[in-house]
């Protein structure tokens, strides 16, 4: 009878072990703006970037981190389904490679370089590199940094382009982020910030800087925001599809409006809106 209870009781066992695999939802995802009610999208986005993507507390607010909200709808995730990830400059494509993020929406510039090993979709905005300067600065473009400080953040490349090809002699302060240059710039220490205008726009809105910072406004590159993917990943073209229709139904121009309406700062309107390029 011992024997007999302790068989009846192992087949028990085996039969709820198989009825709870046999049960197990399956982990694929909805590309079609359905619900996709198994799986966390992480993107990888800026903490520390007013008006594009900036955590506080919880929240994440920005430009950027609607795109990212837009297309994550777009690829079948709900709002809670999204998972917020810093993605700083100079950790982005290792983010992207070790699979710590899914995409990458972090004023995430195309390039060659970053092509060979990596995947973009878009661009979904085109800015253009200038200078924040002291609202009373006499800097009005790259040649005039010469002897100067100027920002330089670790993995980005802005500050050094203008060492290369505008001002031999500026001599490099290196950060780890944009919001200690800007700090940095209000408390006099260093002469300049470089970076996309959108940027800096974000920056020099804040209140704690209003009056003391300038945009100077006179743009020198053409810098294509796209949204960083693992390479050969199966999204893009789902993710480009996504940036077409945010563009088309007016949904782009909105999340502009929203997040940077304040800073006074109209983008160029012969590249933006952008029309997204083929995958890769």
């Amino acid at each position: 009878m011992h024997r007999i209870a302790r068989t009846g009781a192992a087949l028990a066992a085996v039969g709820l072990t198989l009825t709870a695999c046999s049960s197990g939802g399956s982990d694929s995802g909805s590309t079609d703006g359905g619900s996709n009610s198994s799986d966390t999208l992480t993107v990888g986005i800026k903490f520390d970037q007013p008006g594009l993507g900036l955590q506080e507390g919880g929240d994440y607010t920005g430009f950027d981190v609607d795109v990212a909200r837009y297309i994550a709808e777009k690829l079948g995730y709900s709002e809670d389904q999204i998972e917020f990830r810093e993605a700083p400059s100079a950790q982005r494509e290792n983010l992207l490679s070790n699979g710590q993020v899914d995409m990458i929406v972090a004023t995430y510039s195309i390039t060659d370089e970053r092509k060979q090993t990596v995947d973009f979709a878009g661009p979904y905005f085109v800015a253009g590199q200038d200078l924040l300067v002291a609202e009373d600065s006499d800097i009005t473009g790259p040649e005039d940094l010469d002897g100067q400080l100027l920002c330089s953040v670790t993995g980005s490349t802005p500050a050094q382009r203008i060492k290369d090809d505008y001002a031999g002699d500026v001599q490099l302060q290196e950060f780890d982020g944009y919001s200690e240059c800007v700090e940095a710039l209000a408390a006099g220490t260093i002469d300049a910030v470089t970076t996309d205008d959108i940027i800096l726009a974000g920056f020099a809105a804040q209140d704690a800087y209003a009056g003391k910072l300038k945009v100077v406004g006179n743009p020198f590159s053409e810098e294509n925001y796209g949204v960083g993917l693992p390479k050969d990943s199966d999204m893009c073209q789902d993710v480009t599809d996504a940036i077409t229709a945010m563009i088309d139904d007016g949904t782009w121009q909105q999340l502009l409006d929203d997040n940077l309406g304040d800073a006074n700062y109209t983008p160029n309107a012969d590249l933006n809106p952008p029309t997204p390029e083929a995958c890769g």
